[in-house]
């Protein structure tokens, strides 16, 4: 296992596999947002969890600033590729390394409204994706990772918000953080929403070439024909948030 800081021995530990990891005796450092080997750990038990070579801090070919110029948007997924993500193609463990490297990157904080984490008041700093759309090719590459907290991921994901029952709250954030109108921000949402159906009209292949040059195994995601369903089946597990 890789020891590193105050002679800790870090361990990856996905999300769903925290209890799993805790029973056998790992401990959670908050600084560092990481389980480490604690002193009366079994390590036998937590050795699937011993540490992945690290990634590096841009991933090849990832444009940190695309799109150029942009601050917080709507930007929609179009319906083909609806919760076919980065998280659904590869292991829960890759996807820690990816959020952990994301947040840790920024300083824990919003790349769009700059603010930090804030457990009082449900604000946590999430993992997005930005992609290239290619028309020609019909292909949806992915180009970049940012870190948004929970109120610019909702503005964001406008879809989702809309089916959460969060859109007015979604655009609250929209005008907050561009300094818009609320009229103004209407008008970006349904431009937003008009590009999307344009999109929908096309299946999309996902080029996901960023994660597989940094050595990260993909999970074949479910074919296109295919997408709309485990769309609907995820929609239909979403919670509506007060």
């Amino acid at each position: 296992m890789q020891t590193s800081g105050a002679g800790r021995e870090w361990l990856d530990v996905a999300f769903a596999e925290k209890d799993e990891a805790k029973a056998a005796g790992a401990r959670w450092d908050p600084q560092a947002r990481r389980w480490y080997v604690g002193p009366r750990a079994d390590r036998e038990r937590l050795a699937r969890f011993t540490p992945r070579p690290p990634l590096p801090e841009t991933l090849p070919g990832e444009l940190r600033t695309f799109p150029a110029g942009q601050g917080l948007f709507v930007d929609l997924i179009p319906r083909s590729c609806w919760f076919t993500n980065v998280r659904s193609c590869v292991e829960p463990r890759d996807w820690e390394r990816l959020r952990k490297l994301i947040i840790d990157r920024t300083g824990n904080e919003c790349e769009t409204c700059y603010e930090p984490p804030d457990r009082e008041h449900q604000l946590y700093m999430e993992c997005h994706e930005r992609w290239h759309y290619d028309d020609q090719t019909h292909t949806q590459r992915l180009v970049r990772l940012l870190c948004l907290c929970t109120r610019c991921h909702e503005a964001t994901h406008m879809g989702l918000a809309k089916i959460r029952r969060r859109e007015f709250e979604a655009i609250e954030q929209l005008t907050r953080v561009e300094g818009w109108t609320f009229e103004r921000a209407e008008e970006h949402v349904e431009a937003a929403f008009e590009l999307w159906r344009e999109r929908n009209r096309t299946n999309w292949t996902l080029d996901l070439t960023i994660l597989t040059d940094a050595g990260i195994q993909i999970r074949r995601p479910p074919d296109a024909r295919d997408r709309a369903d485990v769309a609907e089946a995820e929609l239909a597990r979403q919670p509506e948030r007060a």
